[in-house]
């Protein structure tokens, strides 16, 4: 395919990456009025949130097997499909039990247009090629990042439009990226093997993951690490996953195939992919909280504040991306931005509440550049040394354990934020002599209102949360360090120069004639035998004559 080719092509799935991103950021401001709007709970609070991610990250697997046996294409606009349906029932909601379910709906459209994403960029464009177009994609991440709390906190803000159309918003966007996948995405039919979808291998894959990711999203806000709640859903989810494996090892078209860990460049991306994912997402969540609480900024403020993030991730993935595409070289650019990644958490470790905000654009700009160089070219690495029919398999290994680390980092650094932030709260009210409930702003669990807190309280509630977040971005750069060091142990090899449908064809055309070919050695071993038997035969009747 030509260049303008490619790009007509990637305009659908540009619209439904944007769809899904802002599906995931233009809530964030808003779920507060929803949820009183609602009349509901802080757990319905946490349960919105975290049905969405829940379901994406259980099913991107299973979107990821069925592009290898379905049409992508098709498979795209069904994503897309139930992610309208999910945004219509949220927009419509009367209650929190629909708008929670309608989020798994969306969850599940946003998995498999997680998924398919990069599994029909690799289909299309020859790895060799890719490089240049993965900064397309980080444009449509910044833009969606940064556009959706600020369009969140303008619809909520407007009268006449109202918190709904948080939901509703994302509707025309999916919709033309349906008519642009129709239009523009053309991939070629290739003769694929007979279908067979493990059921139940998908099931136990499903409940496991769901298990143990309830299990560390609650923990420490709904139940204690150490309760029984902990050991049922962490036995059940390792029960599940344990099944599981022994499924997909005897199954004939096994949801994630096991064969492909013994690739060791899978098994490596795959763990640097989990542990970027524990750094990256689980230390950054909380950035806006600290703009807002520990800064003082508005919400719309907040948002705007990471743009140096961006802006640094979007720069460093389009120049690493042309730079891999010009010389075909790739690991020095994977070292390079965990390298990056690992000092920009580092500094970012040293912040509190009077870090200026030149100092602190600096120190995210260095973790945006070394996220920008690292994340993308992860899947690169993988999908250059998979087989073709298992392009989809390997992708989504990748975002789901991308995705998993997220989740677990945020859980597990969220209550270490809550926990920090309490103790360093009660040093300082009791170093002031200001007693705890006058100083509290709200529930043990909540965060505090800083407008409602006097002068010297609300000094004290900033320099905590300064501490705490500080704190967080320490934590996670040990994790960076070890993908650093994943990193390292990778094998270079050079970039294929042929898309995966033309691997996938060459596939099956090096089959057929591995077929043919064995077809003509029986078919010739049989003359042979018939030919001695005649030639035997001849022989025994001249003799007796």
């Amino acid at each position: 395919m030509s260049n303008r080719q490619i790009l007509q092509a990637m305009s659908g799935l540009m619209a439904g990456m944007f769809v899904a991103i802002l599906a995931g950021t233009v809530v964030a401001n808003a779920l507060p009025t929803i949820i009183a709007d609602l009349r509901a709970s802080q757990s319905s609070y946490t349960w919105v949130v975290t049905s969405e991610l829940l379901a994406m990250t259980a099913t991107v697997p299973l979107w990821g097997k069925l592009s290898d046996l379905f049409d992508k294409k098709l498979l795209l606009q069904l994503s897309l499909g139930m992610f309208v349906v999910g945004s219509l029932l949220a927009g419509f909601s009367n209650g929190v039990e629909l708008l929670i379910f309608s989020r798994v709906v969306q969850g599940i459209g946003a998995g498999g247009l997680t998924a398919l994403a990069q599994v029909v960029m690799a289909a299309i464009i020859p790895p060799r090629r890719l490089g240049k177009y993965a900064g397309i994609f980080g444009a449509v991440f910044a833009v969606g990042t940064v556009a959706g709390p600020l369009v969140g906190g303008v619809l909520v803000d407007t009268s006449w439009l109202g918190w709904r159309w948080c939901f509703f918003i994302g509707v025309p966007f999916a919709l033309l990226a349906i008519a642009l996948l129709q239009r523009t995405l053309s991939l070629p039919v290739v003769a694929r093997r007979e279908a067979k979808i493990d059921f139940l291998g998908a099931f136990l894959i499903v409940a496991g993951v769901c298990a143990l990711l309830i299990w560390v999203t609650l923990a420490g806000n709904e139940f204690d690490w150490a309760s029984w709640q902990t050991a049922a859903l962490t036995g059940a989810g390792v029960l599940f996953l344990a099944a599981a494996v022994f499924v997909e090892a005897r199954t004939d078209e096994p949801v994630i195939p096991l064969g492909i860990f013994r690739n060791r460049t899978v098994t490596l991306t795959t763990v640097a992919s989990l542990l970027v994912g524990v750094a990256m997402f689980g230390g950054t969540v909380f950035l806006s909280q600290y703009f807002q609480v520990s800064l003082g900024k508005s919400p719309t403020v907040a948002g705007l504040m990471s743009l140096p993030m961006i802006l640094g991730l979007l720069v460093s993935s389009t120049v690493a991306g042309q730079l891999i595409s010009k010389t075909g070289v790739w690991k020095r650019y994977l070292v390079a931005g965990a390298v990056i990644m690992t000092v920009g958490l580092a500094l970012l470790s040293t912040i509190g509440a009077d870090t200026s905000f030149g100092l602190l654009s600096l120190y995210m700009a260095v973790l945006g550049v070394g996220v920008g160089m690292l994340m993308q070219n992860l899947v690169l690495a993988a999908q250059n040394d998979v087989p073709a029919s298992e392009l989809g398999a390997a992708t989504s290994v990748l975002s789901f354990f991308r995705s998993m680390g997220g989740t677990i980092g945020t859980s597990v650094l969220g209550a270490i934020l809550a926990n920090r932030v309490a103790s360093e709260m009660t040093t300082g009210l009791d170093a002031a002599g200001i007693p705890p409930a006058q100083g509290s702003g709200g529930g043990e669990s909540s965060v505090p209102d800083m407008s409602t807190l006097p002068e010297p309280v609300r000094g004290i509630v900033e320099h905590a949360y300064g501490v705490a977040t500080a704190d967080l971005f320490l934590i996670a750069t040990p994790c960076a360090l070890l993908a650093l060091i994943t990193v390292v142990f990778l094998k270079e090899k050079p970039l294929k120069t042929t898309s995966g449908m033309e691997r996938l064809a060459e596939e099956a055309g090096a089959t057929a004639d591995t077929g043919q070919a064995a077809d003509t050695g029986r078919a010739a071993d049989t003359g042979r035998a018939a030919a001695g038997g005649e030639a035997a035969v001849g022989g025994k009747a001249a003799v007796g004559g």
